[in-house]
């Protein structure tokens, strides 16, 4: 695990909430000059502390979706039919997100759908393909209270 400094902790702060700041911008709001802020940079990009970047989109300005959490249950706990369910949900677009998990249910998973209709069409089409969903349950998200895809860095902070 790479180590990480106050500084280095400063960047992923002002980067979780400002990913397109300019790499002088980010050097000024970290205290740094831009030479050693750059290099302080890529060293968490090839460690692959920084896995990417992007835009976060606001679905209600896009227009109306329904946001569906899935618990889901498969047939069988063989690798291979984890494979096969996993391989499925890596290739539909509407799942936003997918998590393995320990307990009552194997998975659970995030899909965003033009309606609840669609969203039945599409877990109708899942049930009779060949991946293995046996169970599920269908959370129908009404309200989104916080969704912060940020990594809370006093985690990270605790763990130097």
């Amino acid at each position: 695990m790479l180590r990480l400094d106050s500084i280095d902790l400063k960047i992923l702060a002002v980067l979780q909430k400002e990913g397109r700041i300019t790499k002088a911008a980010l050097a000024d709001r970290v205290n740094l000059t831009t030479t050693p802020c750059w290099e302080r940079l890529r060293r968490l990009e090839k460690a692959g502390v920084i896995s990417g970047y992007g835009a976060r989109l606001s679905m209600k300005a896009l227009g109306s979706a329904s946001v569906i959490f899935m618990a889901a249950e498969i047939e069988n706990h063989r690798s291979e039919d984890f494979r096969r369910f996993e391989q499925a949900i890596l290739d539909n677009d509407h799942v936003t997100g997918c998590w393995a998990v320990g307990g009552g249910i194997d998975y659970l998973l995030r899909i965003v759908s033009k309606d609840v209709e669609s969203y039945q069409q599409m877990v109708d089409e899942m049930l009779s393909s060949d991946i293995g969903l046996k169970r599920y349950y269908s959370y129908i998200m009404t309200k989104a209270i916080k969704e912060e895809p940020d990594v809370p860095l006093s985690l990270i902070a605790d763990q130097r």
